[in-house]
């Protein structure tokens, strides 16, 4: 299975060194509670629109990944959500990796980047796109 990956490395400024599994559902429920906020502001479901997923959790990705399964399966299949480090420079580079199935859609992708964008917003970390370009959330010095 051919997995396309987009990063959140946590660098030097972000609000956070490193997260666990736990950490990201609840940044995921936030997300869906403001949407839901946003969509009685406006009269209608936004919520629905905004996060068209079930979270679910699978025995053997307990406490490194979950998966979002998408509830309209025309629309919406899968995006894997996980948290890993690795060593770089003898120093260890924790991240979040948000990853698509080949089954996903396009839908997926751009959810998938919406999301990456939001997590990496509010840790200020850096990501790490998809396409393999680089956006900058943490503050940087002048």
């Amino acid at each position: 299975m051919k997995l396309q990956s987009a990063y959140i490395y946590f660098v030097d400024g972000s609000t956070a060194a490193s997260v666990s599994i736990d950490d990201v559902k609840a940044k995921f429920t936030r997300y869906v509670d403001m949407t839901s906020k946003t969509g009685k502001q406006l009269g209608w479901t936004y919520a629905d629109a905004a996060f068209p997923y079930n979270l679910e959790e699978r025995p053997e990705g307990k406490d490194s990944w979950f998966l979002l399964k998408g509830k309209d399966p025309n629309m919406y299949k899968a995006i894997v959500v996980g948290v890993g480090s690795k060593n770089e420079n003898g120093s260890e580079k924790h991240y979040i990796q948000v990853s698509l199935p080949e089954s996903a859609t396009h839908g997926d992708k751009n959810k998938a980047n919406e999301y990456c964008r939001y997590l990496a917003r509010d840790y200020k970390a850096e990501l790490h796109l998809f396409n393999n370009r680089i956006q900058y959330f943490q503050p940087r010095k002048p």
